[in-house]
């Protein structure tokens, strides 16, 4: 098929682009979007228009489920984070949009801990090359199936809803603890609180296969995700015991920003591999329990509204990025109720979660995205 350079088929509006920082801020009803969506809302706007973002730096660029463009429409805010498009005559703004939500970045981003993709680059970048009728017909059809999608992840929601309220039921709200339960440290109810390393070198560490490296973009709240998942081979696992994964460690992210829905900081999951066959970066804290205290009552914990604004009131930092120290997460409040209790709740979430399964099974099987 032909394929058309974006910049050809698009107007590329980044020098409209203005950022603020966050203490400049005036709040207001226009979105202030960034790299991968809204950041704010502010009390002015620079665009009015019908128009795909694409992310310039700090992007979901390698995920398989995190796009990189998204669409905006009308009064809005754009920072330099994301690169603005206007489609040209001939284009559907939908159909660019699908057309560079999952696109292959290879090649052309660059950083190694924060990757960019430069004007220059992504003017190099090439979309399928089809008549507008078409454009629309295959948008109807992505509608539809992004329709299905949104139905499963609502079910999903549901479900995560029915153990949170069951957890209440059960315990109240942890940081308050209104059923004044025993409350403990994280640390004295581990052996082990500590973060990985970066290995010398960084990412040119990596290898194509070998033990499985985690970094904080892989956890997420109450999951792992392994779509965009480095390795280090076996002699640089050796080298880093101290942050080697056990079946059941707890894994906690150190750095984030604080004003984003789905901010990296705070963000809590626990590890189902085999021991020692996986490890950590210096972005990501490893909590191994000692045995009296569920696994998954503590993440439920961790993952919890209550435990959100915890960690916020905690952290330490700038404006934007904050992170936890280790000394904080050793103080983590943490309460205790009888161990059989934890125990049934952790039997009733795991019920949930094969409904949970079953329901991700089922909508995975859709694509919603174009190639080039």
């Amino acid at each position: 098929m032909e394929n058309i350079l974006l910049e050809e088929c698009c107007d590329i509006l980044d020098s409209r682009r203005i950022p603020i920082t966050a203490s400049k801020r005036k709040k207001g009803p226009y979105p202030y979007y960034g790299a991968n969506g809204v950041q704010d809302y502010v009390a002015d706007y620079i665009f009015d228009d019908e128009l795909v973002l694409l992310a310039e730096d700090g992007g979901n660029f390698g995920s398989k489920d995190r796009p990189i463009a998204y669409r905006v429409s009308g009064k809005c805010w754009v920072n330099n984070h994301a690169h603005v498009l206007k489609p040209k005559s001939g284009l559907d703004v939908d159909y660019l949009c699908y057309s560079l939500m999952f696109y292959d970045t290879n090649g052309l981003v660059n950083g190694a801990t924060r990757q960019k993709l430069t004007q220059a680059m992504m003017r190099k970048m090439l979309i399928p090359k089809r008549h507008i009728n078409e454009q629309q017909t295959i948008v109807r059809n992505l509608n539809k199936i992004c329709q299905v999608k949104w139905l499963r992840e609502q079910e999903l929601e549901r479900l995560d809803t029915l153990i949170k309220a069951r957890f209440v039921e059960m315990f109240g709200e942890p940081i308050a603890n209104p059923m004044g339960w025993t409350v403990k440290r994280l640390k004295d109810v581990s052996v082990l609180i500590t973060n990985g390393n970066t290995p010398k070198g960084g990412s040119k560490n990596y290898v194509e296969s070998g033990i499985t490296f985690l970094r904080s973009q892989n956890v997420w709240r109450n999951r792992i995700e392994l779509d965009d998942v480095a390795f280090i081979d076996a002699e640089t696992h050796e080298s880093m015991k101290k942050s080697s994964l056990h079946h059941d460690d707890i894994l906690i992210t150190k750095t984030g920003r604080i004003n984003t829905e789905n901010s990296s900081l705070g963000r809590a999951a626990l590890f189902k591999g085999a021991d020692d066959s996986a490890n950590i970066n210096g972005h990501v804290y490893l909590v191994r329990l000692d045995g009296s205290i569920v696994p998954e009552f503590v993440v439920t914990i961790l993952t919890g509204e209550a435990y959100r604004k915890y960690i916020r009131k905690v952290c330490v930092g700038g404006i934007d990025k904050r992170q936890i120290n280790v000394d904080q997460v050793e103080d983590f409040p943490i309460i205790i109720p009888p161990y059989e209790r934890q125990k049934m709740f952790a039997a009733f979430a795991a019920q949930v979660d094969k409904s949970k399964v079953a329901a991700q099974i089922h909508w995975m099987k859709h694509g919603c995205y174009l190639t080039a």
